[in-house]
């Protein structure tokens, strides 16, 4: 990925995932993702038995679409998805990844102990997609 591109994704932000229906259409969601440059993976809370997270499981191609201000730049992140456990237990790995997942997209929660069990009670997850490709158009100059 170009500095350029990556400038334009940042550490976190909304996006739109992109999953494949079962008979081949796209499937779109509006998410707030997380991305870590070191290891160029992008990270997603979903819900189980959601239609993202039921194509993910079929097929773990992804797609994440970012747009720019003012619809004047864009950047496209494909890859394979995987997916953690649901969470099942307020401190269990699964929540462990959700809480640091909140932390960098949001900061601090004002009730911890709420929001563990929020996790669960949703029946949360962590989407994990490490970057196999990338494009778009940054930002004009």
């Amino acid at each position: 990925m170009t500095d350029s591109l990556a400038e334009r994704l940042g550490t976190h932000g909304l996006g739109v995932l992109v999953t494949v229906k079962r008979d081949g259409r796209p499937q779109l969601s509006n998410v707030t993702y997380v991305y870590d440059a070191v290891s160029n993976r992008i990270r997603v809370s979903l819900t189980d038995g959601r239609a993202k997270t039921k194509n993910l499981r079929r097929d773990p191609r992804a797609s994440l679409y970012v747009n720019g201000p003012n619809g004047g730049s864009y950047l496209v992140l494909e890859g394979k998805a995987e997916l953690s456990a649901v969470a099942r237990d307020p401190h269990d790995d699964a929540v462990e990844a959700l809480v640091d997942y909140y932390r960098t997209a949001s900061g601090e929660h004002p009730d911890w102990d709420d929001y563990r069990r929020a996790m669960v009670a949703e029946r949360r997850l962590m989407f994990t997609m490490t970057v196999d490709h990338a494009y778009g158009m940054p930002s004009p100059s």
